[in-house]
């Protein structure tokens, strides 16, 4: 396989990547889930043992024969499940049902090939599909995001998971690698797919509360059922905590709606309404210096009395320039005032019962008061999006078939305004120092059909192209002693993209399944990216090209018996104008630039295994190795300019390994039915966090417990009760829960690039992780 070859250009893994406890962890976890099936396989087959749900649940349309017809009414078809993908479905025991799951983040960890990291303040998550937006600052980019059918991917390819709660949710389904032929612009690392409980699921209601450390309460109340042509299904939660860092308290409220009427058998209507309102403070991100001597950032209320290793801001004294004067977290009022709402409406129509006609149109605002760091931003980002596709079942020369076409546009209209801070009471604002207006629009079609081509044989061949324009004018203020200055920047790009796709899936007798498949993938940059510079102030940046990639997955899917999957994937992709965000530090913004070219390689192993009555074992494991192949940086300081060769430095942010391991025991029957428990432990590797491979943060392995309970409850009202307790990183570790990447720098006095240590004193990086923490909860069901 490619990524495994000998001759493979992948740097050596930098000696003590991660530590020896981390890897003991894995090493004596992963025994027990995959070097034992030959032992005792039979005995396990014997005893009747299988895996219900599988919580990594394989590639499960590469069966033949041809698994592509779906059946009447489903829609979705070829979108839920498209054969040859990478891809899991995540649901089921250990997943999201049995513990208190403050974020997606802890959900989406069983899949493999998918990291994650915190975001800015309270459940905020950056998740990325191998590595594609591991350098990311906040924004979810690089994979488009669904919910029961309907994009969450703004027109501007932004996501965010602030107004996910996974307890709304019954499954994940996780598609990984380039899938614009698809899912069409944005999909580059692949899509995440959101499923909410149905009415029929849910059918009737329940309540939820849990609480543990740090203040955190969250409570939930869940409603759905059917009447006649009618369903209906309802969360609504609301969370808050007082965070373990200094200043990181958060209040958040979610309601998500899924309603559907069926006038006749083959006329559905669907209405989805979410909306999220978010308050939470912000912690300054520290250095890895500060982080070592600080990591919770705990004594920083005030900067005159702060203890050591305490981040400071510094904030101008006026508001517009000269003088200033360095702050705490708290005492800048640090903090997000967000909201996000969706509606969105679709009309499913049946021709004969093998055609279905879909037409959508969903509205998506993010109305954002983010008083981060240096600058401040507010805005509103309201875009509408348009959907048709028809899905066909048909023979094709007398193999069965199934098409897809779809057509799609949007807009997005942003007014986005950006303002120094100063210090002041609450989060008060300087002088505005940047201004922009603009809009983003796409316009594109997708075309993929599957052909069962003999009873071993499935065929995938796939298209899409999309137009992206971007206009947009920003305003960029300065101001000095004699007044005031105005740069005006206008925008005017337009992308067109194109990525096909093809791929075979054969049938290797029973228990076998392999695939190939290649794929490219496409994301343009944001409008805002196109006014950001690599100072991290307000300005020019309108050269960026979008980003393009070309893969290949080679797999194989192993079902011996029904208790027992397993699923590898080797994946190659080249990356051609790779987006890449890096901060300068300091608290200022991140921007934006293009690497002309880079490869990104690896392997994906995930599988469960019921080894016994009772017992099931989860292992997701991803190895991803990035590097540049050719790209030279500009970075400049003071009088000194230069363009330094990263051609085989890794790609910073990416970690090349992670491994989930979980085993876990559900007791059925005698006089602790119902009873369950699991230890899990997820490790990473550590990542350079900049560009030059200068300074590297250390990797963790943590490990978490779990113990649950849950009861039928006969001659009452209620129906159901479950109870559970999580204790987290139960060993108390203290480690990195996210670095930004940092901006290369060169030396004052000699030119230089600067080393490991400037590196390592520069602020605006490192968020630790929680330290042990203990939750429980209840949900009753009625």
């Amino acid at each position: 396989m490619a990524a495994l070859s000998p001759d493979c250009r992948c740097p050596a893994m930098p000696p003590g990547a991660i530590g020896g406890a981390a890897w003991l962890a894995v090493l004596t976890a992963v025994p027990t889930l995959i070097l034992q099936p030959v032992v005792v396989l039979a005995e396990a087959a014997a005893d009747g043992i299988v895996l219900e749900e599988l919580a990594v649940a394989g590639e499960s349309r590469n069966a033949v024969p041809f698994a592509g017809s779906a059946p009447p009414g489903s829609a979705l078809g070829v979108i839920e499940q498209p054969a040859g993908a990478a891809a899991n479905r995540i649901a089921g025991p250990g997943t999201i049902v049995e513990r208190a799951a403050t974020s997606i983040g802890s959900v989406l960890l069983d899949s493999p090939g998918v990291s994650v990291r915190q975001g800015n303040g309270g459940r905020d998550v950056v998740i990325s599909i191998r590595g594609n937006n591991a350098r990311s600052t906040g924004v979810i980019r690089n994979m488009v995001v669904l919910e029961d059918g309907f994009v969450l991917t703004q027109p501007d390819g932004a996501s965010r998971f602030d107004l996910v709660d996974p307890r709304a949710y019954g499954r994940i389904d996780v598609f990984r690698g380039p899938q614009s032929a698809l899912f069409g612009n944005y999909a580059t690392g692949g899509a995440l797919a959101f499923r909410t409980r149905t009415g029929r699921e849910i059918d009737g209601y329940e309540i939820g509360t849990d609480a543990g450390s740090f203040g955190s309460l969250s409570n939930a109340f869940t409603v759905g059922g059917v009447s006649g042509p009618i369903e209906i299904s309802l969360f609504a939660s609301n969370v808050r905590a007082d965070g373990y860092q200094d200043h990181s308290a958060y209040d958040t409220q979610t309601i998500n709606v899924l309603a559907s009427y069926t006038p006749t058998p083959d006329n559905r209507f669907t209405l989805k309404v979410i909306n999220n309102q978010l308050r939470t403070e912000l912690p300054a991100r520290s250095s890895l210096d500060q982080y070592r001597l600080n990591p919770y950032q705990r004594g920083c209320a005030v900067a005159a009395t702060a203890a050591p290793g305490c981040t400071l801001t510094n904030l101008l004294r006026n508001g517009a320039f000269g003088a200033t004067v360095p702050v705490t977290a708290p005492e800048g009022a640090f903090g997000r005032d967000d909201r996000r709402t969706v509606v969105a409406l679709r009309w499913e129509h049946d021709f004969e019962g093998q055609t279905t006609w879909r037409t959508q149109l969903g509205f998506d605002e993010r109305n954002f008061d983010q008083p981060f760091y240096t600058s401040a931003f507010r805005g509103s980002y309201p875009s509408l999006t348009v959907l048709t596709d028809l899905t066909s079942r048909y023979d094709l020369m007398g193999r069965p078939a199934i098409g897809y076409i779809a057509f799609n546009t949007d807009i997005l209209v942003n007014h986005l305004t950006t303002f120094n801070r100063t210090l002041g009471q609450g989060p008060a604002l300087g002088a505005q120092i940047g201004d922009l207006r603009g809009d983003q629009s796409n316009l594109g079609g997708r075309a993929r059909t599957e052909v069962a081509l003999s009873e071993s044989w499935i065929g995938i061949l796939g298209f899409s192209a999309t137009n992206t324009t971007i206009t947009g004018r920003n305003v960029a203020y300065g101001y000095s002693a004699t007044g005031r200055t105005a740069a005006v920047i206008d925008a005017s790009r337009s992308f067109l993209n194109v990525a096909p796709e093809l791929a075979l899936v054969f049938r290797a007798g029973e228990p076998w399944s392999i695939r190939a498949r290649v794929a490219s993938g496409y994301a343009t940059p944001t409008g805002s990216n196109l006014f950001v510079t690599s100072a991290g102030l307000p300005g020019n940046n309108t050269q960026l090209q979008a980003q393009e990639n070309l893969g290949f997955d080679l797999g194989a899917d192993w079902t011996p018996a029904a208790s027992l999957r397993v699923s590898l994937t080797g994946f190659y992709e080249f990356f051609r104008n790779e987006l890449l965000s890096q901060a300068p530090g300091g608290g200022r913004l991140s921007s934006f630039v293009n690497a002309p070219a880079s490869e990104h390689r690896g392997l994906e192993l995930g599988g469960e295994w019921a080894f016994a009555p009772g017992w099931r074992g989860t292992l997701a494991y991803t190895f991803d190795n990035q590097i540049y192949t050719r790209f030279s940086e500009s970075v400049s300081t003071g009088a000194f300019a230069a363009r330094l060769n990263r051609a085989g430095k890794f790609i910073p942010g990416v970690p090349q390994h992670q491994v989930l391991a979980r085993v876990g025991y559900e007791q059925v029957g005698g006089l602790f039915n119902g009873v369950g428990a699991f230890l899990e432990t997820v490790v990473q590797d550590g990542v350079f966090i900049d560009n030059g491979n200068q300074l590297r943060v250390p990797g963790y392995a943590l490990l978490n417990a779990n113990l649950h309970y849950a009861t039928d409850l006969a001659g009452g009202y209620a129906k159901r009760l479950s109870l559970y307790l999580e204790v987290r990183n139960l060993l108390d570790r203290t480690y990195v829960a996210s670095a930004q990447n940092l901006a290369s720098s060169l030396n004052r006095v000699t030119g230089l690039e600067s080393g490991a240590d400037v590196l390592s004193a520069t602020t605006g990086s490192i968020f630790a992780g929680a330290p042990r923490n203990v939750v429980g909860g209840m949900k009753r069901s009625f």
